[in-house]
């Protein structure tokens, strides 16, 4: 190896790879705001985690928040691998907990306090549920948690099986979205959203942290 090589090796920045899936369809939770109920998922479709397990990194470290449908889905993505792993339980990168209207669907939340609900959607972003948190608030709480967890493992690979509303916030942290735009993002059951941190910037040393490589990727 020549000494320019050398010095581009050395120089070359830490980075750390976020591989982001949504956990499978909850049974039960259709057209209803299942928000941090802990529900089962529905981890049937075998193809679709022999799928999933193809593309993902071997000697990962693997994340899953406290709500049950991350294990159940984790357990079926290292089923179809194989393999068997030890993950990281981070409560942090928890689903939206919308309070008092969990388990609720929209008609039967406006039917109990329709001035609320009205209210609710002047800023359906910013403001949250009574008795519960904005999606303004999971981005900072999610935020918080990745740069944690990016610290703490830097420069491997993290697979982080989460929540529709969780990663939306990881996808505005990464973009800089405001949580109205964040908000606007589609996240699939079983899809996976590639983030990449980049130590020092993106634009060698300068720009932003985060390269987005792709985001609800249907596999």
């Amino acid at each position: 190896m020549s000494k320019s090589e050398e010095a581009w090796h050395a120089a070359a920045p830490t980075v750390t790879r976020w591989w982001w899936i949504r956990h499978a369809p909850v049974f039960g939770g259709a057209s209803r705001l299942y928000g941090q109920e802990d529900l089962d998922c529905d981890v049937s479709d075998t193809p679709r985690y022999e799928a999933l397990a193809s593309r993902l990194p071997d000697d990962a470290v693997w994340i899953v928040t406290n709500l049950v449908r991350t294990h159940q889905t984790a357990g079926a993505i290292w089923s179809a691998a194989g393999s068997e792993q030890n993950p990281t339980v981070e409560p942090e990168l928890a689903e939206q907990f919308f309070g008092d209207w969990q388990g609720l669907t929209w008609s039967q939340m406006e039917e109990r306090d329709a001035d609320t609900y009205a209210q609710f959607w002047q800023d359906p972003s910013g403001n949250a549920p009574p008795g519960g948190e904005s999606f303004a608030a999971v981005i900072d709480r999610t935020s918080q948690a990745v740069d944690r967890l990016t610290q703490q493992f830097a420069g491997r690979d993290i697979v982080c099986v989460a929540h529709g509303g969780s990663i939306r916030g990881a996808v505005s942290q990464a973009l800089g979205l405001h949580h109205e735009r964040g908000l606007s993002l589609t996240i699939d059951n079983l899809s996976l959203t590639r983030l990449d941190h980049i130590e020092g910037g993106t634009l060698n040393g300068a720009g932003q942290s985060w390269r987005v490589v792709g985001v609800n990727t249907v596999v």
